[in-house]
């Protein structure tokens, strides 16, 4: 922040913080109890500051997001183990190599989607945000760096993670701790949802997003799945509606698409209006 962003005369509070560093040392000043709450880690960490660090979860993204005019995105869900076609060799199956494929398509529909939002929007609606992780995700940001524009990756804490991929844009990498918070910010500027081939964490993706447009509590846009085949094996549609735990009218809430050029065709053909951080009620 600069002295022409402030808007208020008061002291700002990042003084304060420097200020503070440089008390001098005493019996008090070394107790956590003197700390600037906002500047207090332990503080913050406590059980009860939980509902805080919700607040700053959602905000400080969409603050940043702002900031950045990133007005639309457009999501891709997808696995962290489908490997790049080079190394499909190394897969630990059969299906995973085969699905080497799908990281291609993902790629070049990041680029299809990134050449376009560039076009006609100077990369501010329909920007590629991903998990920011491996697989799936890594392509969908490598695509959109392929076409010279901008990416968001929503990366979140977890033992076993790496940082972000290399191509997420670095002002547009963010770090999560609460899962919940993470996926409101994949849906809340969403213009279409697409989705490949992937675990455990793509299904709880997809069935939140199918889960809230069914319910009203999202506007329609685009859904689609990457790989009929795929899809089909792992989810059994027409048990559901024969057992009549979904509608027919349910079915109608995604596509199965297998190219880049058959989902940008659906998104371009696309009939409901989308707004951009609308799309989730608030």
């Amino acid at each position: 922040m600069t002295e022409h962003d402030r808007r208020h005369p008061l002291r700002h509070s990042r003084e304060d913080v420097e200020t503070a560093e440089g008390v001098p040392s005493t019996p008090q000043t070394r107790n956590p109890a003197y700390r600037l709450a906002f500047a207090d880690e332990d503080f913050l960490c406590r059980e009860d500051l939980r509902p805080v660090r919700l607040q700053l979860e959602l905000l400080k993204p969409t603050l940043l997001m702002d900031e950045a005019e990133v007005q639309s995105t457009v999501v891709l869900f997808g696995g962290a183990r489908i490997p790049r076609p080079a190394d499909r060799d190394k897969a630990r199956t059969e299906t995973l190599r085969g699905l080497a494929d799908q990281y291609e398509e993902a790629r070049r529909f990041a680029r299809l989607v990134t050449e376009q939002s560039m076009a006609r929007s100077e990369g501010r609606e329909n920007v590629i945000v991903t998990g920011g992780g491996p697989g799936v995700m890594e392509a969908g940001n490598r695509g959109a760096a392929d076409a010279g524009g901008r990416s968001i990756g929503l990366n979140i804490v977890l033992p076993h993670e790496q940082a972000p991929n290399e191509y997420v844009t670095p002002d547009l990498a963010f770090n999560f701790h609460y899962f919940a918070v993470r996926k409101m910010h994949f849906l809340v500027r969403a213009a279409a949802v697409c989705v490949f081939p992937g675990g455990f964490g793509t299904l709880d993706e997809l069935f939140e997003t199918l889960t809230l447009i069914q319910t009203g509590r999202m506007q329609r846009v685009p859904v689609l799945l990457f790989g009929e085949d795929f899809w089909r094996r792992i989810v059994n549609w027409e048990a559901l509606l024969d057992a009549g735990t979904i509608g027919q009218d349910d079915l109608d809430l995604f596509r199965f698409v297998e190219t880049a050029e058959d989902a940008m065709a659906h998104m371009n053909d696309w009939h409901l209006p989308v707004t951009r951080r609308d799309a989730l009620h608030r």
